[in-house]
């Protein structure tokens, strides 16, 4: 009798899959931080650098927005004049938060960096300015310590891929938050400050060992421990390359911004999860299947949804004019998003 084919244990899973419970929750959350009689927030978005990638994720954030109950304004300005665009939507009281899509300067991060502190820190929907960077790095929770009721806001890319980690439930419920991560082993190729490097931190802190890969050679991220919290570790890996980690790798996590760019299929381990958040395909699609376990093609609709959900956080975070406390909302605004 001939043997049967073993089928392909494959998994694909699609980020409309993954957006749609997260925007649920957004959804159930917004009701519940705002009251019945509150406007749409709105969320306003500033384009500075004529990037047709950039433009597309405007259109499904539009989309996303106006679906979902909140209101999309996307300024396209010229980048000489984007400082004075977002101090003056600091100062409007109808925007909720600003996004800024970037790069902005190819060739000058310092000046994107300065465009980054420009958004207020309450506007901040991305988590992009010095306190949210500040507290991710360092595993602060919260903005206001002691009281402990306004959360921080974690970076949309790093925030979405650890969403998606959670949809795959590549972290163990079983263990406590902070190290649900333990016993795993990921690579992330790409470390921007703006993705790569935020992610690898959050996955270090959660218990992972992260091997976090760039041009400039092999990094690996774990959780340290100390007096204060505990905060991850970064040491170099002198004569390291990708070849030496991927077959270490249980999950690899690849966002490198070039078509040239394809992850060596023959280097993962058998049953690896893949994920790309590139805007490119930066795994061999059809190859990739036939050794990974997942493959998450993209993650950009749920970046998108995170958006929203850190819009959300924002908004539950805003001081409550005088004379409109409102218990039920006030404990909605407490307990927004408590898992994190």
């Amino acid at each position: 009798m001939a043997s049967e084919e073993v089928p392909k244990t494959c998994k694909v899973i699609l980020a409309d899959t993954i957006a749609k419970k997260l925007l649920a929750e957004v959804r159930e959350t917004l009701a519940s931080v705002q009251g019945p009689e509150s406007s749409k927030p709105t969320l306003v978005a500033f384009l500075a650098n004529g990037d047709p990638a950039a433009d597309q994720y405007a259109e499904w954030s539009k989309k996303t927005c106006e679906e979902n109950g909140f209101h999309f304004d996307l300024r396209k300005v010229d980048k000489e004049d984007l400082e004075e665009a977002i101090v003056a939507a600091n100062q409007d009281d109808s925007v909720d938060g600003i996004l800024v899509y970037y790069p902005i300067w190819r060739n000058n991060k310092q000046q994107d960096r300065y465009i980054q502190e420009t958004v207020a820190l309450s506007k901040d929907v991305e988590g992009l300015c010095h306190t949210h960077l500040f507290n991710m790095y360092h595993n602060v929770r919260f903005l206001d310590p002691p009281t402990n009721q306004k959360k921080s806001i974690l970076p949309c890319t790093p925030l979405a891929i650890v969403k998606t980690l959670e949809h795959l439930q590549i972290y163990n419920p079983i263990l406590a938050y902070g190290n649900r991560l333990f016993g795993k082993t990921i690579t992330v190729i790409n470390r921007s400050e703006v993705n790569g490097r935020p992610l690898a931190a959050l996955l270090a802190n959660d218990g992972a060992t992260v091997y976090s890969v760039d041009i400039t050679g092999v990094q690996v991220f774990t959780r340290g421990s100390g007096i204060r919290a505990p905060r991850h570790q970064v040491h170099d890996k002198e004569g390291w390359e990708l070849k030496d980690v991927l077959p270490l790798s249980d999950v690899v996590i690849a966002g490198v911004p070039s078509e040239d760019f394809k992850v060596p299929t023959e280097l993962l381990r058998e049953g690896a999860v893949c994920i790309n958040f590139s805007s490119y395909r930066n795994f061999d699609g059809p190859a990739v299947k036939e050794k990974a376990s997942i493959y998450v093609p993209s993650v950009g609709k749920v970046t998108i949804a995170v958006l929203l959900r850190n819009l959300v956080r924002l908004i539950a975070n805003r001081p409550r004019p005088e004379g409109a406390a409102d218990a039920a909302i006030e404990k909605a605004r407490n307990e927004a998003f408590k898992d994190g």
